[in-house]
């Protein structure tokens, strides 16, 4: 079974060019965001609520830890701090390097193949393009079915359509469908029953972690000036 960031990141690569559809701000936050995601659908962590001893909002472990070695890290990230963190500090926490190491994951399990080259000569850059779609299709078919054809989506799906809301590139991953219909849908979804209020509120902070990475240097050249 692929880790829901797994699948994120290969419905994120453009099949022909092997580059993300995200932008590196965003990219490497939705995937942290993926991995806090499943560990609350899991229930290895969970985010309180109103009237607990730790005030709302806050990341808590609630189960065991888990085997995957990128979900333990973010996992003993949150067992170990000194006091609970929000999902987007645990998101920041955990986004450096997360894209390569999962590309890596994707290399090793046949889905893409990593290719070096450099822009204009200068740049050193690294893409992956597709190397077998069968899986990719699996999962875009599940995702156009649950936005296109109003099927209700698994768990799995779900997550994957919220995350991909959540940084507004749902019409890049399904082409050829009204970009404001897939919109609403992904929205409807995102905010349904599909799963607890923990995983809604991690999936929610993505969007959080991504509007704060943006607005610090947009910050920083109006302070400077």
């Amino acid at each position: 079974m692929t880790l829901i960031a797994e699948d994120l990141l290969l419905l994120l690569l453009d099949d022909h060019s092997g580059k993300p559809l995200a932008d590196s701000t965003k990219l490497p936050r939705v995937l942290a965001g993926a991995l806090v995601v499943e560990l609350a659908m899991g229930g290895a962590l969970r985010v309180t609520g109103p009237g607990e001893q730790v005030k709302k909002d806050h990341v808590l472990v609630a189960g065991d830890p888990p085997v995957d070695v990128l979900l333990r890290r973010v996992f003993d990230l949150v067992a170990t701090a000194s006091r609970p963190m929000k999902p987007q500090k645990v998101i920041e926490k955990s986004q450096k390097n997360l894209a390569k190491e999962l590309a890596a994951r994707l290399v090793e399990q046949g889905f893409v193949t990593e290719q070096h080259d450099k822009v204009w000569g200068l740049f050193p850059r690294t893409t992956w393009p597709a190397r077998d779609i069968a899986h990719e299709k699996v999962l875009r078919d599940a995702l156009r079915s649950a936005l296109v054809d109003g099927t209700t989506p698994e768990p799995h799906s779900a997550a994957l359509i919220s995350l991909v809301s959540a940084i507004d590139l749902t019409h890049k991953v399904i082409e050829d469908a009204d970009k404001k219909l897939l919109k609403q849908r992904a929205k409807q979804i995102a905010e349904g029953e599909w799963a607890g209020a923990a995983v809604r509120k991690a999936v929610s902070d993505v969007n959080a972690a991504v509007m704060a990475a943006v607005m610090v240097p947009i910050v920083v050249s109006t302070t400077s000036s």
